[in-house]
């Protein structure tokens, strides 16, 4: 069970903080900047999940999502063996595959790439897979440095495009996408 009984400790008034083995490091150290970056998309996915309230299955797919990124910064804030407690499994991107394969095969096929917009919630989306996509950098960066859980990496690979499907879907199955149109602007 967590317990946090302080929010304001001043640890890390003095740009250090520490790891969730208790470890000492730098607030832009890799691996922070690595598990900050995955706080940031699930922030964004709440703002997402705002927009899909009158979509029960979306907001429930979501709600899961946010519980697994709170999973997912577990395993990166703990390095080596301590945290193996904490370490994302497969399981969690089996979910996300299924989900994926579920919402596609409602979906049109794609005649172009697709531009962020239609409807809010889709925009939402597309601005939640973008830091979703943003934090499988940061870990990949920390993997070429730290030895990182490769399901991290693997969920958060399937989560962007978990996010993208999703966008369609919230765009009327489709229907409402916006196409990217080569050249139309010259």
């Amino acid at each position: 069970m967590v317990r946090i009984d302080r929010v304001i400790t001043r640890g890390g008034d003095k740009g250090d903080t520490s790891l969730g083995d208790g470890t000492r490091v730098p607030k832009d150290a890799v691996r922070v900047e690595a598990y900050g970056s995955v706080d940031e998309a699930n922030a964004a996915i709440g703002v997402l999940r705002l927009h899909t309230g009158s979509d029960p299955g979306a907001d429930a797919m979501l709600g899961r999502v946010l519980n697994d990124l709170f999973d997912v910064g577990a395993d990166l804030c703990v390095p080596g063996e301590a945290g193996d407690r904490l370490r994302l499994t497969e399981a969690a991107s089996l979910r996300l595959e299924a989900e994926v394969a579920a919402m596609n095969a409602i979906l049109p096929k794609l005649t172009s790439f697709v531009l962020p917009g239609g409807s809010a919630a889709s925009a939402h989306a597309h601005v939640a897979r973008t830091a979703v996509r943003r934090a499988e950098r940061r870990v990949v960066a920390l993997a070429h440095v730290e030895t990182v859980n490769p399901e991290v990496v693997r969920y958060l690979n399937r989560l962007s495009d978990h996010l993208f499907v999703l966008g369609r879907r919230l765009n009327g199955n489709g229907a409402g996408d916006v196409l990217w149109v080569p050249g139309a602007n010259r």
